[in-house]
């Protein structure tokens, strides 16, 4: 029989919850293909969504700075530069994309372009995130976002030059892996909104 079979996958036979907040954690109870049991961590806080807005004439995108308290538990770090970003409440992962654009950086968006389904921490999280791109202009900024008061989310909307993001991924300096994975799409699919200016429109040095 195929170890790749059903009878020998390793499967949860229980569950039990041990912390239910913002998040639930729970311990799994796993059985394993040799018949041993072993448990599990699951924090569970359900399926989310993250949008790179960029502007293709400006070749600017649209992102958030906010504070995060686990990186600055582990390293002191102040806050992230993040593609926004939030939990799915809509059965629609478009709609909850366009709720979370305009409620974090205040855009009206309409184009969405598809970039992945992915688990953001497989180790450890029930989060799976639906990620886009999503062109927009100057005038698609309707809001003044900074997220939601009573969620105490103190949001700052950042627009940044797409060519300086793309140099930050090289160096190593973007911390979020979800604007990471969004803008080096972003960079594979419309290289051209990354190439330098003097060299697209043939102007020489003197």
């Amino acid at each position: 029989m195929s170890r790749d079979s059903q009878d020998d996958a390793p499967r949860i036979v229980g569950t039990r919850t041990v912390y239910e907040g913002w998040a639930r954690y729970l311990v799994a109870e796993v059985r394993m293909p040799d018949g041993s049991r072993i448990g599990r961590e699951v924090e569970d806080h359900g399926p989310a969504v993250a949008v790179l807005p960029y502007d293709p004439e400006r070749r600017v995108a649209l992102l958030v700075r906010q504070f995060r308290t686990p990186p600055c538990f582990v390293d002191g770090t102040a806050s992230l530069l993040e593609a926004p970003a939030g939990l799915r409440e809509e059965d629609d992962p478009e709609a909850c994309a366009r709720r979370e654009a305009f409620e974090e950086v205040g855009l009206r968006l309409s184009i969405l372009e598809p970039a992945g389904r992915v688990w953001s921490l497989p180790g450890l999280s029930t989060e799976r995130m639906d990620l886009f791109l999503a062109p927009y202009r100057a005038a698609d900024r309707e809001g003044a976002g900074g997220g939601l008061a009573e969620e105490h989310e103190s949001i700052e909307v950042v627009e940044v030059a797409l060519a300086t993001l793309a140099a930050e991924a090289d160096a190593g300096a973007i911390a979020d892996m979800k604007t990471l994975c969004l803008l080096q799409t972003l960079r594979l699919r419309h290289p051209d909104l990354f190439a330098d200016p003097s060299v697209a429109t043939g102007r020489e040095q003197d």
